[in-house]
């Protein structure tokens, strides 16, 4: 009953717009693909606690990842294998899976948070039951190299996943401000970046660049640009056609840049987008020497020609303060302002 509940079917809405009279506007915002929302989030929830990419060394960021997740409300619940190690993985890969779908799997559990990201997750893609998924929705959050597991639960699927904090993130309060507002609540909020100047006549940080102007609506997908280039080619990535792509990255060279963004134009991606929004590439900084291009220069090589709605600098990425952004809902890009306005809740 949940499941017929919250799937939504593009064709048969399509069908009915005409007897609806819908108009030009509402009829973009129609979703062509069915989705399932996971439900919100409340005060004693319980939460699983999983390590599905890289390992941690020291015992403290489990300690504080615990205490997080209890000051936000909930009963946390660490998996099996949380404190696992396997070269630099927080365990082997079936066991890293393992505990993905035993949280999945877990009536009493609400929603499923990693305590960090690192590198591995795309190794356990092809072992999840995503059948299981499918059947018992709820929250998974995470970012960096959680991309992987939020895109192919996404796609394979319909579940509506979260790029956001992982446990080990600062939990400051314009990130707290996102997070409860789209999760407890259920909000259809507008992203905006901060705006405070302190005692500068001009802002200086947190700024938005338009790359070009305009506003577009779609389904918003993305993630990290190094774990999303990586499973081009593979069947965890969705039908990029009207899509709003966002991407973040962290210590990336600027060839390495130009190269992942040459390959999601040669697959054809970034093409068929209607928007595009780029968040922080932390300490993407050009190399010493002569000749290397700018960060600006990389992404406007790429974006500026295709003649859509595109700005950087968006509060998503490896930073401090950053929005918890749903993956897989509508939503509606203002590159001249910098805004991304989600049309529907990412909850129910």
């Amino acid at each position: 009953m949940t499941s017929r509940r919250n799937f939504i079917g593009g064709a048969a809405i399509l069908s009915l717009a005409p007897a609806f009279n819908l108009t030009a506007k509402e009829r973009s915002f129609i979703r062509l693909e069915k989705v399932i929302k996971p439900p919100k989030l409340k005060q004693g929830d319980v939460v699983g606690l999983i390590s599905p990419s890289g390992v941690i060394h020291e015992t403290e960021p489990y300690e504080i990842a615990i205490e997080t997740l209890q000051s936000l409300g909930f009963k946390v619940k660490p998996s099996e294998h949380l404190y696992d190690r396997y070269g630099y993985l927080a365990g082997t890969d079936q066991d890293r899976a393992d505990e993905i779908n035993s949280m999945f799997r877990d009536k009493e559990v609400k929603a499923i948070f990693c305590i960090r990201g690192g590198a591995g997750a795309a190794r356990i893609l092809d072992l999840l039951d995503y059948e299981l998924i499918r059947k018992n929705p709820k929250v998974m959050i995470g970012y960096s190299d959680i991309t992987a597991l939020l895109l192919a639960i996404y796609v394979k699927t319909g579940l509506v996943s979260f790029h956001g904090p992982v446990a080990t993130s600062d939990w400051n309060d314009f990130t707290l401000d996102s997070f409860k507002r789209i999760l407890f609540q259920g909000e259809a909020i507008t992203f905006t970046n901060p705006t405070k100047r302190a005692d500068e006549l001009a802002q200086t940080e947190d700024r938005i660049r338009s790359i070009y102007p305009g506003k577009a609506s779609g389904v918003l997908v993305g993630g990290n640009l190094s774990v999303l280039s990586a499973l081009v080619g593979s069947a965890y990535l969705p039908d990029w056609k009207g899509k709003i792509l966002f991407l973040e990255d962290v210590g990336e060279e600027m060839h390495r840049i130009d190269r992942m963004m040459s390959q999601l134009k040669l697959a054809g991606i970034l093409d068929v987008l209607s928007g595009f929004v780029f968040g922080k590439c932390s300490r993407c900084t050009p190399v010493e020497g002569y000749g290397s291009l700018t960060f600006e220069e990389v992404i406007d090589h790429y974006i500026k020609p295709l003649g859509i709605p595109a700005y950087s600098g968006a509060m998503i990425g490896h930073i401090s303060k950053k929005f918890t952004i749903p993956v897989g809902c509508m939503v509606e890009v203002d590159a001249s302002n910098g805004t991304i306005e989600m049309k529907e809740s990412a909850v129910i």
